[in-house]
């Protein structure tokens, strides 16, 4: 392991997957487990897995499959109203959107759970960061059950007023993001 630690940002550490089942980190020139792919990803670690045999990129599935193994483990994470939902989504003229919508909702997310954790480090003193603290509070479960019933393109939800192109450009996409933050913000004011 004489690689830097920029080398271990910029390339994604490659896990060879065998047919008999077993992943080979080929960084470490070790076998490995799903749990240690698991810890990989929760320590913000690039991978890529690819079929030993074939040499096709399978992260995808297997990322799929740790996330059905930590479901079965009793650490349900994704209601069964949103799989249901995600489920109606495939076949649907919708369904070329869900993956960037998904990916920037996770994201806001992210970033609201960052700011969340700094403002809980000042909540305690009291002061404006008790405020922030309270209103991520609010942001998070507005969004948790406008995920549900809200979300545009979901069965169930309210139409939403932007018209959807198959090839819109990236600031069509800001401007819908925009539009659906700027609905959960109402919503959480309405909470306040």
């Amino acid at each position: 392991m004489a690689k830097s630690k920029a080398a271990n940002e910029s390339e994604p550490v490659v896990i060879k997957k065998y047919a008999n089942r077993r992943l080979y980190n080929t960084e470490t020139s070790s076998y490995i487990t799903l749990d240690l792919l698991s810890q990989m990803t929760r320590e913000g670690r690039e991978f890529v897995v690819v079929d030993a045999k074939t040499g096709e990129d399978i992260t995808h599935n297997v990322l799929t499959q740790i996330i059905m193994e930590e479901e079965q483990r009793g650490k349900n994470m994704l209601p069964v109203n949103f799989l249901r939902q995600l489920i109606a989504m495939y076949g649907d003229s919708m369904q070329s959107m869900v993956p960037q919508y998904l990916e920037a909702s996770m994201d806001a997310f992210r970033k609201n759970q960052q700011q969340f954790q700094e403002a809980m480090k000042g909540a305690f003193g009291g002061g404006p960061l008790a405020e922030i603290a309270k209103r991520n509070m609010q942001m998070f479960e507005a969004a948790a059950s406008a995920f549900g019933n809200g979300v545009p393109g979901m069965p169930g939800a309210t139409p939403s007023p932007t018209p959807v192109a198959t090839e819109e450009s990236k600031d069509d996409e800001i401007a819908v993001l925009k539009a659906q933050l700027a609905a959960l913000n109402a919503k959480i004011d309405k909470l306040s």
